[in-house]
């Protein structure tokens, strides 16, 4: 019991650090392109960070509803990816950990952000002094819109992991073999059976 204590708080941490640093990045990226683009080539950044965020939840979702049995026999046979899928549906708490929480949260809040920008944007654009009530009527607006589509998509990604995990969770494998065999980029520990 203990050593699971020491290792779920050492992995807890370890997803801490990982979050600060990608929110880091996400945000500082984000922020630098919304600035330098009109408001509506800014509402189609937000729209692919919330599409970012959907399709990360569809993966932890697909992990823990998955079964490795079939990944079993394509790996007997040596077919690309499938080590790599097993791997993921034995460590679905942590895939879907990283993917719903890390990936998936930073989506929500960058994005949140990220339409805040649009809004003094469109604001600036219509001459709108800041608090007045025709901005706070479109922040109101367009952060309700965000909010409508992440949980809207979630919600269809959701139906759609567990009814084809099995599917995306191949596809995923096949993703990071090719990153880790073609690109040589290390995304799952050496040890992967």
């Amino acid at each position: 019991m203990k050593s699971q204590i020491k290792r779920s708080i050492k992995f807890s941490l370890t997803i801490a650090v990982i979050t600060f640093v990608l929110a880091a990045i996400f945000s500082v990226v984000s922020s630098s392109i919304l600035s330098e683009v009109v408001w509506f080539t800014g509402i189609f950044i937000v729209l692919i960070i919330i599409l970012i965020g959907v399709i990360f939840d569809m993966f932890g979702i697909a992990a823990t509803a998955a079964d490795e049995r079939p990944f079993h026999a394509m790996a007997a046979e040596k077919v690309p990816g499938s080590k790599e899928a097993v791997y993921l549906v034995r460590n679905a708490d942590r895939f879907a950990s990283f993917c719903n929480d890390v990936i998936g949260d930073i989506s929500g809040i960058v994005s949140g952000t990220a339409s805040a920008i649009v809004v003094l944007q469109i604001a600036s654009l219509l001459n709108q002094t800041d608090g007045s009530p025709s901005q706070l009527a479109l922040s109101t607006l367009l952060t309700s819109l965000v909010a409508a589509v992440t949980v809207g998509g979630k919600a269809l990604g959701k139906t759609v992991a567990i009814n084809g995990s099995t599917q995306i969770i191949f596809i995923v494998g096949k993703i990071i073999f090719f990153i880790e065999d073609k690109l040589k980029i290390k995304v799952l520990p050496k040890n992967k059976r």
